[in-house]
């Protein structure tokens, strides 16, 4: 009964802790508020969809192993070591540079949740229609959120 007791409660708390661990990391949360990616799924933080490790990282498990719009960002902090991550991502994007070289500048990527690293991954849209529904969506994000 007490073996059957102590297995039910180990289930129960690892279970009770699964959502933490599976929440996405500081950078990638911070990342899909500024980027209003939290506003379609109620359950955005576990979702492997939004904001994926692969937006920065070569590997899909994240850690080591940086694509070139996660370079980008090192190189952003690297410059900018005292700044908010949302003042880092900002003026990445704001640069309208395309990391992956696909020809959609990396702000427009991630309007269109495509990955700005990865250039077989890309909009489904012309960019002059992407671009158009980005402007008329407000654009990049101020640096600072809304209260």
């Amino acid at each position: 009964m007490s073996v059957r007791l102590g297995g039910a409660l180990l289930a129960g708390l690892v279970l009770l802790s699964a959502p933490v661990a599976l929440a996405l990391p500081k950078y990638r949360t911070e990342a899909a508020r500024f980027l209003g990616h939290d506003k379609d799924d109620p359950l955005w933080q576990l979702s492997g969809k939004v904001m994926p490790c692969v937006t920065c990282h070569t590997q899909p498990q994240g850690g080591e192993g940086w694509n070139a719009f996660g370079q980008s960002l090192q190189a952003e902090f690297r410059a900018q070591p005292r700044a908010t991550f949302r003042t880092v991502l900002r003026s990445v994007l704001a640069r309208e540079a395309d990391a992956d070289a696909d020809g959609y500048p990396d702000a427009l990527e991630l309007f269109a949740r495509t990955l700005p690293g990865d250039p077989q991954s890309r909009p489904n849209r012309p960019l002059a229609a992407l671009r158009a529904e980005f402007e008329k969506a407000g654009g990049l994000p101020d640096e600072k959120p809304k209260q």
